[in-house]
């Protein structure tokens, strides 16, 4: 890696941790809470919109049905928030919804919550961010003209935040989480005081508007429909319930304790601002509705007013200005630091996955920061690619969204039910019993609840997007268990490589192949250190690519004192690649139980354009024996000028006073590490494996 990658990445991502600096990273409750509170909270900020967005089909009469459709996404908040108090005691490890319904219903159902979540953390980033720039082009036309380059910075950026380390993101997103808080809960008390207790009659600016039913004769199901589908719109309140479960591990201890402590206050928070938002729109009269007729630059006029929440701002801050510019900044800030609870949540997840291998194992690899990168640099590609197919148009992408938290809901609910009735086969304790009995309870009324919304939201936003969210999770769960049966593969061929490994024939012979192009210093090298392995028969080879040339190499040989013969092999169509297989592939028909050792001199460079000059014949002819049953391959480096320079910045920069430290506590590792060599030379193992 070069000096200027290397300065770059510590600038954005800072100095590494060592591994036993882990607990330091760990968040306290004043921390977590902004951590795996900004989905739910921006979700308050969009969810009731949504909810007056579908009610306005029916025209203005059916906004009378808002505020019991707020109470009805209230209680199951309440449900869930009360259920998942119960996961998070009983399963802290932080495997969440994927361990609850492994452990109880199987892998199956495991894995089918596992899928649901990553892509639910995928669309928790798109819709998140989508909504930000929606929220950001209402005021600066350029972000709008530009929505996609807006959110592809933006989920860069917050990638590059969570690359420096949990603790330090949520830090640093703490501030604005707060200031959202803060701010609507004194804009919706400041306007309950204006309205009932100083008896100002506020309206907002569109309480005037008319609103038109689609269908003006709509009535008996029709309506019940769009109230469900107004309620399954609303229940994206809900989202971000479970990242807390799934973020046990990231907690200081008592973890289960300040988890559910912050989850309480997670679900208290977001009930009192959608209830709130909700009661003061009605109020004050505040319209939300989309009007086709009316598309202006191809963009609905619902998505050109403005939101709900700056209606509110607009109205209550009449006379402040300031108020609703504060109310706006953090606003946009909050739905564009909310995909950082799944920042947090999907690469928890995916390490967990890793670890059971139904993902690759780079997933379960910590970075310089301890953070979880690979997670973190894969759901940001997976949500620009969300971003980019759907041109982050929020009324697209928000149709796929929720789907997948309640199908993990349900399943985790339904374990937890399963879970409490095994343990009480096995309890005595009078009121060990009466606790488990009453978690049973709590969690079967959220399996009931959750299932329950699940299907509505399967029922009303199936043919409007929600099919293809389905889609997405069951070609995730394929690929996890071909990833899975992969892995297993694997492990099974090696594990039975090693019971046959007393029976196993050794090879007769070891035949060692020297590749010569020119007759030099590095193949001289290879030659010198091939006798040193001192094989049964040594030779080398070299390919007529070129008459002259090879005239020219064999005469040089024969006139050196090298005593290795050296074989042409033919090359009619001047490839190298090909003759070189054929003739080893040869060899092996010849003697199948000799080993054929292949000796490959190769430039060692010191910078990077120098390799796309040189050894690209190696690499291609180390990628093709490797496939080669019997072959083994071997690289002879030959250390070029420019790398030894390299080499000795590199060293002077280590020994530098600066880097004293650094230096004596290398030489202290090097020193340990020669101790033990000691001992292990006194004391060898019985087998080679245990080394």
């Amino acid at each position: 890696m070069s000096k200027v990658s290397v300065a770059t990445k510590r600038l954005l991502l800072g100095r590494p941790f060592r591994s036993d600096r882990l607990g330091h990273t760990l968040l306290p409750k004043r921390i977590a809470l902004p951590v795996f509170a900004s989905d739910a909270m921006s979700s308050v900020a969009y969810a009731p919109q949504e909810i007056f967005l579908v009610l306005s089909v029916a025209g203005i009469s059916a906004y009378a049905f808002a505020p019991w459709v707020a109470v009805a996404v209230a209680i199951v908040m309440i449900v869930v928030v009360a259920s998942y108090r119960q996961n998070v005691h009983a399963y802290p490890s932080g495997g969440g919804d994927y361990e609850v319904a492994n452990a109880n219903l199987g892998p199956n159902a495991g894995l089918t919550v596992a899928s649901a979540l990553l892509v639910d953390y995928m669309l928790t980033v798109s819709v998140s961010v989508a909504a930000a720039a929606e929220n950001i082009g209402s005021a600066v036309p350029f972000v709008h003209d530009h929505k996609v380059l807006f959110c592809v910075g933006g989920i860069a950026l917050l990638a590059a935040v969570n690359l420096r380390g949990i603790k330090e993101s949520g830090t640093l997103l703490a501030i604005p989480t707060y200031a959202f808080i803060v701010g609507v809960l004194v804009m919706l008390i400041w306007g309950a005081v204006q309205i009932f207790l100083l008896g100002d009659p506020l309206e907002a600016e569109t309480s005037q508007y008319g609103v038109i039913a689609e269908d003006p004769d709509m009535m008996g199901i029709a309506i019940v429909f769009l109230v469900a589908r107004s309620f399954s719109s609303g229940c994206a309140a809900l989202t971000g319930v479970e990242a807390i479960s799934n973020g046990v591990p990231a907690f200081q201890k008592p973890k289960s304790r300040n988890a559910a402590t912050t989850l309480l206050m997670l679900g208290s928070i977001s009930i009192a601002l959608l209830l709130g938002i909700v009661l003061l729109a009605r109020e004050i009269g505040a319209k939300y509705v989309l009007d086709p007729a009316k598309d202006l630059d191809g963009v609905p006029d619902a998505y050109q007013q403005k939101s709900i929440l700056a209606q509110i701002a607009e109205t209550v801050f009449h006379g402040f200005p300031p108020g609703f510019y504060f109310i706006a900044v953090v606003t946009a800030l909050i739905l564009l630091l909310a995909a950082n609870t799944a920042f947090n949540g999907f690469p928890v997840l995916g390490s967990v996955l890793a670890q059971d291998r139904y993902l690759p194992r780079q997933l379960h690899t910590r970075g310089d920061r301890l953070a979880f990168s690979n997670g973190i640099v894969f759901l940001a590609l997976a949500a620009i690619t969300f971003i980019v197919a759907f041109g982050a148009e929020l009324s697209s992408l928000i149709q796929l969204y929720i789907v997948g938290v309640f199908v993990s809901f349900t399943l985790s609910q339904t374990g937890m039910v399963k879970h409490w009735t095994r343990h009480l086969k096995t309890e005595t304790d009078p009121d060990a019993r009466s606790r488990m009995r009453r978690s049973r309870v709590i969690n079967a009324i959220g399996m009931v609840m959750t299932g329950s919304v699940l299907v509505v939201v399967l029922i009303t936003k199936f043919t409007a997007g929600a099919w293809m969210a389905i889609l997405a999770m069951i070609a995730l769960f394929v690929l996890m268990k071909m990833i899975n049966r992969h892995y297993t593969a694997i492990e099974q061929e090696l594990e039975f490589e090693e019971a046959d490994l007393g029976d196993e024939v050794l090879p007769s012979r070891s035949h060692a192949v020297v590749l010569v192009s020119t007759l030099h210093l590095p193949t001289r090298r290879a030659l010198r250190y091939a006798r040193a392995t001192r094989p049964d028969e040594l030779e080398a080879i070299t390919v007529n690519v070129d008459d002259r040339d090879t005239r020219i190499l064999v005469s040089e040989w024969e006139e050196s004192d090298v005593s290795v013969p050296l074989k042409v092999l033919a090359s009619p169509y001047r490839e190298i690649t090909r003759p070189i297989i054929s003739y080893i592939r040869r060899l092996r028909r010849e003697s199948p139980r000799d080993v054929i050792t292949v000796f490959i001199p190769e430039y060692v460079v010191g910078h990077w354009w120098e390799q796309i000059l040189h050894n690209q014949s190696a690499f291609r002819l180390k990628t093709r024996l490797l496939f080669e049953p019997g072959v083994m391959v071997t690289s002879v480096p030959w250390q070029l000028n420019s790398s030894e320079s390299r080499a000795r910045r590199a060293e002077q920069k280590y020994y530098a006073p600066g880097s004293a430290r650094r230096g004596l506590r290398a030489e202290a590792q090097a020193e340990a590490m020669r101790q033990q060599m000691s001992k292990d030379r006194k004391n060898p193992p019985m087998n080679g494996d245990d080394r």
